[in-house]
């Protein structure tokens, strides 16, 4: 991510996971801890990331870190699952002045055009109810007391085969899945082995705000 200017920064991971994205960060040069409220997860995230990523249990709404200890912080596909108006404020506490939030979610057409989509239109009605738009999410930001609030769209496109697609069905490879009841997951499972082709192209919608917290 660009837009975050990592390299050098300590960044906090908020729900990372099982520790790809922290890894990746690492990989860009960045000093990362993470913070993940499942224990599960983190224990994941241990066994892939090592000793190179600060690890602790924990939410986003009572962040576990010192004021002010952190110059990044960064949410990918998070900022539906939390409690915003508590989350929010709690970044900007242990965020430097001057230091950045990066938040990456899903732009509202990205839900027009997800393949899975076409097999499970159920997950598109629940996602466009579960993730923010880019404007509400600008507002809640700027509540929040961060300045200098944009957003960038950032399409990206890929290829998945056939089988990898019904692998990552089979597997509830996304939380929309598991909250679907057995009959809808079934049944879309059923239309996924019957309709998807071989070679399925891939389209997703990403929408990336970013803000500051006040501060020289």
């Amino acid at each position: 991510m660009e837009e975050g200017d990592f390299r050098g920064r300590r960044v906090l991971d908020v729900g990372c996971g099982t520790g790809r994205l922290a890894a990746a960060l690492v990989e860009r040069g960045a000093k990362v801890w993470g913070v993940e409220p499942s224990a599960e997860m983190l224990a994941q995230a241990r066994a892939a990331v090592g000793p190179q990523v600060g690890l602790k249990q924990g939410t986003a709404e009572a962040l576990p870190f010192k004021d002010a200890w952190f110059e990044r912080a960064v949410l990918r596909l998070v900022a539906h699952l939390v409690e915003r108006p508590r989350a929010l404020p709690e970044l900007a506490r242990v965020l430097a002045p001057a230091g950045r939030i990066v938040v990456a979610t899903f732009a509202p057409d990205h839900f027009e055009w997800y393949w899975l989509v076409g097999v499970f239109p159920e997950v598109g009605e629940i996602d466009r109810m579960r993730f923010p738009a880019p404007r509400a999410l600008e507002e809640e930001l700027a509540e929040a007391g961060f300045t200098g609030v944009r957003t960038r769209l950032l399409p990206q496109r890929g290829r998945l085969s056939r089988e990898e697609a019904l692998a990552k069905i089979r597997g509830r490879y996304i939380s929309t899945l598991r909250l679907l009841d057995d009959d809808a997951f079934a049944a879309g499972l059923e239309r996924a082995e019957r309709e998807l082709p071989e070679t399925i192209e891939t389209r997703l919608e990403w929408a990336v705000v970013v803000a500051e917290r006040p501060g020289a």
